[in-house]
This record gives structure tokens, sequence and C-alpha cells, in this order.
């Protein structure tokens, strides 16, 4: 086994590309930590996220420490500024999006089980408070991570990244 070449890794990203047709965007509602914007931000570009909605308090995708963290990968990606969850979760919406809240909350089931079929958007919240009430009343569905260790929650960067990943492993299996 040896690591890919610059034209391999090219081919290999080509090719699950062409293997992707689901629409995935997400709502980042008041997400502070301009890192954790940034881990975002970067992983939607690795992964074809096609739009994200900042909401409330969320970092700007150009502060400097996003952008440390992004490494420049916000140009890939389509952003939108709202006050509101509210605004930002009907726009999604009105896009045609089924909207699922990553959140740890008393009806969420594993994050396994929900269906992120179809055009897909995913909700993460505050770093300490998660998401919003407001942005809960208005979900179509909410998943969780399940967590083994002795540790309760995740970052959300890392959280959104695994829901992000979650949702177009749900897609490749199914093609």
């Amino acid at each position: 086994m040896k690591n890919l070449d610059p034209t391999g890794l090219k081919r290999l990203h080509r090719d699950w590309r062409r293997k992707t047709t689901q629409q995935i965007s997400l709502i980042l509602d008041s997400v502070q930590t301009p890192y954790n914007v940034g881990t975002i931000i970067r992983t939607s570009a690795a992964l074809g996220v096609e739009h994200l909605w900042l909401v409330g308090s969320t970092e700007s995708p150009n502060h400097n420490k996003t952008n440390k963290t992004a490494m420049g990968t916000q140009r890939y990606i389509e952003f939108t500024t709202v006050d509101t969850p509210t605004e930002a979760i009907s726009a999604a919406k009105a896009d045609g999006y089924t909207v699922v809240g990553i959140e740890l909350a008393d009806e969420a089931v594993p994050l396994h089980e929900v269906d992120l079929s179809g055009k897909i958007c995913l909700v993460v919240g505050h770093e300490d408070r998660g998401l919003s009430k407001e942005a809960l009343a208005l979900l179509d569905g909410a998943g969780y991570i399940p967590q083994t260790g002795k540790v309760g929650s995740l970052n959300v960067g890392v959280a959104a990244s695994i829901a992000i990943a979650e949702a177009r492993r749900q897609a490749w299996a199914r093609a």
C-alpha cells in the first residue's frame, strides 16, 4: 500500500463526486467560536455541502480565526446570514429541504436511524447551549450521535462533521 499521488487523489475524489447526487445544506444556530465555524466550513467544502445559513451570533466566515481553520475553503460554499432560526429554517424548507437538528434532545433518535435521504438540511447549535428553542420547535426531526465514552457531548464542529458524513454515507449506501 502507498499514498495516492495528486493525480490519484483527483481521480478518487472525481469518482465519489459522480456517485453523489444528494443535496445537503447546514444551518449554524449561533455557533460563535471561529474555529468551530472554520471546521464546519472546511468539512462542508470537502463533502459537498451546497449552502450554509449563518444565524444570529454565528461567527463570520471572514474572521481571521475562522479562515485559519477553514484554510480558504469558504470560496467553495454559498452563505446566507440571517437574524433568526425561523428565517433560516423557513428558507431551507422553501428550497425543499427536510430540516434535521443534531441535538441531545428528548425526542431525538440515534443519528444512524434518522432518514437523511433526499434534500437534507442539518442544523447545529451553540457550543454550550445547543440549538435554540426557536429552532427546536421548527425541526422536521432530530438526531443525536451516540456516545459510549466518559464524555457526554462533542465539539460542535466535530458533531457537524460526523452528521454530514453520515448523510453522505446513507446516500452512497442507497446508490
